[in-house]
């Protein structure tokens, strides 16, 4: 980033993303697609093959690598008591998640996010809830 262009920074204003957040499922996913309000709004500005194209969301990886230093991660955060993870997520699901990554029937927000993505889901709340120090009353 710092050598970079990010082109999607100007798509990040906070009430941007604040009105999108709050739009109705049906719409963000407009005639079944994910980005479908997205694809609609910039169709007649951006060649089919962009707009068609499938989304690749990030991270996306099916490294075993990926998947093994994941779950060496969140054991670790399972076995701090302080951590916000261990009380807001049953650890036995999160157990048989580790225990089988590929288990998922089907993606959990969006059509890339399984059990690794997951995983690094936790991750990074894990990191952000202590570094805001978040605690839970």
């Amino acid at each position: 980033m710092a050598t970079g262009l990010e082109v999607r920074v100007p798509f990040c204003d906070h009430r941007i993303v604040e009105y999108a957040f709050n739009m109705p499922w049906e719409l963000k996913a407009l005639h079944g697609r994910e980005k479908g309000i997205v694809r609609a709004a910039f169709a007649d500005a951006l060649p089919p093959a962009i707009v068609e194209r499938k989304k690749s969301p990030y991270p996306k990886t099916f490294s075993p690598g990926y998947t093994a230093l994941c779950t060496s991660y969140v054991r670790q955060i399972l076995r701090d008591e302080n951590s916000i993870v261990t009380h807001l997520f049953d650890r036995a699901a999160l157990e048989a998640l580790m225990d089988d990554p590929d288990s998922l029937p089907e993606p959990w927000y969006g059509q890339l996010m399984r059990g690794p993505q997951i995983l690094a889901y936790l991750i990074q709340l894990d990191r952000w809830a202590k570094k805001y120090h978040v605690k839970l009353v």
